[in-house]
């Protein structure tokens, strides 16, 4: 079998001619199977955005922000274990191809080496932050100069906020490390411990089973029944017997599937390790899944996520939504401080940003909780729930939510919002104070008034206001 070498190279070009709403089809799919990987997705980098001009008189003055960790290893050492002793013992048993032997090695490496770091952020993971820091710098840099206080220069004071996790706290060193590299003056406050999970990763998966919710079991239950591990069994093992008496097929498919999607997002002596004792490219043993079975899979796994924590109208319930409730309060309340303190012109110290370092099962309903159009979708057909959304642009590795600040002389605050650095449009109704203006994203682009949006999300979390979709 030939393999094809470099599979996951990151799509950027598609992603910055498409925008980071625009939802895939069966055939950009195909040409771009690397999106299959769902959450392991390295993050896609943009290159040359323009943003909208911001409204005369306007400057950035904060940020507020949450973003996933960079790439990490796979999160269980036992599903690395999994594989090398499932392979190990068809091996001994002599049920083994050619192309099982070459995976054997593949495991053993990842069972050595991968397994005990189990979670962690790599090198991969800890650059992405850096690039995102140093875009923000560099696009809001009005946001990080100093002010004059009393005469003397006083630098802005940044925030940041990380889950206990480790990969969440060496993300954050990361992020801070380059604003520092470019603002030596900035002292940050690093925030990290169980106190500040409540805001930071509220989300507790005990807390959701939607396994006897009919109408999403029905609709899900077609996706994995699409799914057919046995062609991908038949290039491992050479004897069907074997399989079916010795492998849960299932289980070894979606592990195998998991852990070599996660390879994108791992540094290369590792790879090369595997190379070297496989005897072929690390990522050949991804292109073992051929296109289609990499779709057919992700079309599940994507509809998974979605019931889980999206605004999915087959589940109704709002509990997925409600753990990203905590982390909304805290954006407007660290949003209401930084704003006093540039009110109090000079009295405190300037707040230039609150930085958030957490998961994806807080982004991804923050996200929709929060109205963006890339979550926002309400769809009842799981099959053609690909063509509205998808996980890969919500929650690849690094994702993040930024909310740009803007201040002039004698006018309303206004706010932007970025995902994955990409400018959104939010599609809120919003209830404007005065009956005169025009909607705030006619009037200004994807510039709305502070306070309409602030009025709106307190209205969602005092249960007011239905979530629309």
């Amino acid at each position: 079998m030939d393999f094809i070498n470099g599979f996951f190279v990151l799509a950027t070009g598609f992603f910055l001619a498409t925008s980071v709403n625009a939802q895939v089809s069966d055939e950009e799919l195909a040409k771009h199977p690397e999106f299959t990987s769902s959450g392991y997705l390295v993050y896609p980098e943009p290159v040359n955005i323009k943003y909208t001009k911001v409204p005369a008189g306007y400057k950035p003055f904060y940020i507020s922000h949450y973003g996933r960790h960079g790439s990490r290893y796979h999160h269980d050492s036992d599903e690395y274990r999994y594989l090398y002793k499932t392979l190990s013992k068809a091996d001994s048993a002599g049920k083994l191809t050619e192309l099982g032997k070459q995976a054997l090695a593949y495991a053993k490496v990842l069972a050595t080496d991968a397994a005990p770091r189990k979670g962690d952020l790599t090198q991969v993971g800890v650059a992405q932050h850096e690039r995102i820091a140093n875009r923000m710098y560099k696009n809001f840099g009005d946001v990080f100069k100093d002010w004059k206080i009393g005469g003397k220069k006083v630098t802005p004071h940044v925030k940041a906020y990380a889950s206990t996790s480790g990969r969440c706290i060496v993300s954050m060193a990361a992020f801070i490390g380059e604003l520092r590299s470019l603002n030596p003056k900035i002292k940050p406050e690093l925030i990290s411990g169980k106190s500040y999970m409540k805001f930071i990763s509220a989300f507790d998966w005990g807390k959701l089973d939607y396994s006897k919710v009919k109408t999403y079991t029905d609709e899900s239950d077609k996706l994995w029944k699409n799914v057919n591990p046995q062609p991908f069994l038949k290039k491992l093992f050479n004897d069907s017997n074997y399989v079916v008496n010795n492998i849960e097929a299932d289980k070894f498919y979606n592990r195998f599937f998991e852990i070599a999607t996660s390879l994108q997002g791992m540094d290369k002596p590792l790879l090369d390790e595997i190379s070297a004792n496989a005897k072929v490219p690390a990522d050949s043993f991804v292109n073992l899944f051929t296109t289609e079975e990499k779709i057919t899979r992700w079309k599940a796994q994507n509809a998974w996520w979605y019931s889980l924590e999206g605004t999915s109208p087959l589940i109704n319930r709002p509990e997925g939504l409600n753990f990203a409730k905590p982390t909304l309060q805290n954006i407007l309340d660290e949003a209401d401080e930084a704003i006093a303190a540039d009110t109090a012109r000079g009295s405190t110290t300037p707040i230039a940003a609150t930085l958030r370092f957490g998961h994806d099962a807080t982004l991804l309903p923050l996200a929709a909780l929060m109205q963006l159009p890339v979550a926002n979708a309400k769809v009842s057909d799981l099959s053609k729930l690909h063509e509205q959304w998808n996980d890969f642009r919500i929650i690849p590795m690094a994702a993040n939510l930024q909310m740009i600040f803007y201040k002039a002389a004698g006018k309303p605050i206004l706010v932007k919002f970025l995902y994955n650095e990409i400018e959104q449009m939010p599609g809120i109704e919003l209830e404007l104070q005065n009956p005169e203006q025009n909607a705030v994203k006619i009037a200004h682009g994807p510039y709305y008034y502070w306070n309409d949006i602030r009025e709106f999300y307190k209205a969602i979390l005092n249960n007011e206001k239905a979530i629309r979709h």
